[in-house]
């Protein structure tokens, strides 16, 4: 099975997906709501490359208002206003442990909508921001569909990138072009980034442990 399938939402996801589906649909109707998914899916990207957030995340011991202020200083100049309250909302309802099922929920929901395509992305590192959107254009090139990148890091992985596309066969003038994207992808640590969210979670969890 994917590992973009594994998340099976709960009743609990669903409300809090739909809840936001709505408001980034009320926002600013398609171009929001995928905006947000984009974002929500970033997210949890991080969350699967760094179990120090994972546990930051949901841990029962950090005040929830110190980790607020966190979450606003890691994600305030990343995300949009949409995203950022929402993160919050679940922080202060104790909900910040089920965003890998309301991210499953919420892009199930706009896939139903829009015709949005899953592809899980391996590469060695975690990508930057920049590299992300070039290869989310060159598959929505290759495949003729907006694509929703689920990234995961394979250190065992000598370099390059892998894409699987849920059980769809790709034909031949999809798996070249494909073949074409990986040739010319690049991979990047995104170390800075990383270490930023380290100081923040770092010092929420001295001053609340």
């Amino acid at each position: 099975m994917s590992p973009a399938s594994d998340n099976l939402a709960d009743a609990l996801s669903q409300v809090y997906a739909r809840s936001l589906y709505e408001l980034a649909s009320t926002a600013g109707g398609e171009s929001k709501v995928n905006e947000i998914a984009d974002e929500l899916e970033q997210v949890c990207e991080l969350l699967r490359g760094n179990r120090q957030l994972q546990e930051f995340f949901a841990s029962p011991v950090i005040d929830h208002k110190a980790r607020s202020q966190s979450l606003s200083k890691i994600f305030g100049n990343r995300v949009t206003d949409l995203t950022l309250r929402f993160l919050l909302v679940l922080n202060e309802n104790q909900r910040l442990g089920k965003l890998e099922g309301i991210n499953a929920a919420y892009q199930a929901a706009v896939q139903a909508a829009f015709g949005r395509v899953e592809v899980d992305v391996y590469t060695p590192a975690p990508v930057e921001s920049a590299q992300l959107e070039s290869m989310r254009s060159a598959l929505k090139s290759a495949i003729g569909a907006e694509p929703v990148l689920h990234c995961y890091t394979d250190p065992k992985m000598i370099g390059g990138v892998k894409f699987r596309i849920g059980d769809q066969l790709i034909d031949g003038s999809v798996a070249n072009k494909l073949r074409r994207l990986k040739q010319s992808f690049l991979s990047s640590g995104g170390a800075s980034f990383r270490e930023s969210l380290s100081r923040f979670i770092d010092d929420s969890g001295r001053s609340h442990s």
